[in-house]
């Protein structure tokens, strides 16, 4: 399988009761299709993975199958602090028939990287399905680092890697160095057009629920060798991705999205949503990038 294009981890609507809307889920998921993004990941970190519930996660994952059919490739998260509990999210995905799964390192345990290495290849026995690592130290509080890819390697499953860490030199280490044939994928908008121009494969992005158009025109223009127009538009998203991924996180994301007419939604807790200062600011970045 190969990881190639734009990536979207879809957000998780809420109904006014602070359940999940599958209605509204759905219109996420035919939002980024219509879009034309390559690919959907579902039970990420932008997803609010760690605010749902095992059956939440398992209802949602087997949905988001029936929504997508095979239209396009469906990842699934298997985010988790106990490997137990990845395995199960594992499991499932299988059963569900993803194409993919997501793994990450257990958030808040820091593992060493033997023992995270360790964690992967349980999931991985667990589905047998082609699997994306996620790089996220910032969340996850380890960096993956030679000696986990060295492990991972062994596997035949184990085909790309998200790097998060929104890091360009990360990103050029990885693709240099990693000798172990993983195809990267960049996980920050704001790093999006030089870490192609370095060698991803392509990129994983949470702004893309917001503002879709604008991350296929940077890699459209990435794939036919139009370098003043991948420049210029990711110039353009700049103020509004680092405000959404970095600044104000899955909160601004879903109030950007409900600017842009997609169903984003409140954040569930401990998330809020932002405050009236936090929304003029992404209203103001959003404007100028439609202008």
């Amino acid at each position: 399988m190969k990881f190639e294009g734009i990536y979207t981890p879809a957000v998780t609507p809420l109904d006014q009761t602070g359940q999940i809307d599958r209605a509204g889920f759905a219109a996420v998921l035919e939002s980024l299709i219509e879009a034309g993004v390559h690919g959907i990941i579902v039970g990420g970190s932008t997803g609010e993975y760690y605010a749902q519930s095992s059956q939440e996660r398992f209802e949602l994952a087997a949905y988001a199958r029936e929504v997508i059919g095979t239209r396009l490739p469906l990842i699934i998260g298997t985010g988790a602090t106990r490997t137990e509990d990845s395995v199960e999210y594992a499991k499932a995905a299988k059963e569900i028939g993803a194409d993919a799964i997501l793994v990450s390192s257990p958030p808040y345990a820091l593992p060493t990287e033997r023992e995270n290495a360790v964690h992967a290849l349980t999931v991985d026995r667990a589905a047998n399905l082609p699997i994306m690592l996620y790089n996220y130290p910032a969340r996850m509080g380890v960096m993956m680092g030679e000696e986990y890819f060295s492990r991972l390697g062994k596997s035949r499953n184990v085909i790309a890697i998200k790097e998060s860490s929104g890091n360009l030199e990360k990103v050029m280490q990885l693709i240099r160095e990693v000798k172990h044939g993983f195809q990267v994928l960049v996980g920050s908008a704001p790093t999006l057009w030089p870490s192609l121009l370095m060698g991803a494969t392509g990129a994983i992005l949470a702004y893309a629920n917001a503002a879709p158009y604008s991350t296929i025109a940077i890699w459209e223009a990435y794939r036919t060798r139009e370098e003043a127009a991948g420049l210029d538009w990711q110039n353009r998203i700049a103020r509004a991705s680092s405000l959404v991924t970095v600044k104000y996180g899955i909160p601004g994301l879903k109030h950007a999205m409900d600017l842009n007419g997609y169903y984003g939604g409140p954040p569930r807790l401990p998330l809020t949503v932002p405050t009236p200062e936090a929304k003029r600011e992404i209203e103001a970045a959003f404007q100028d990038l439609k202008g």
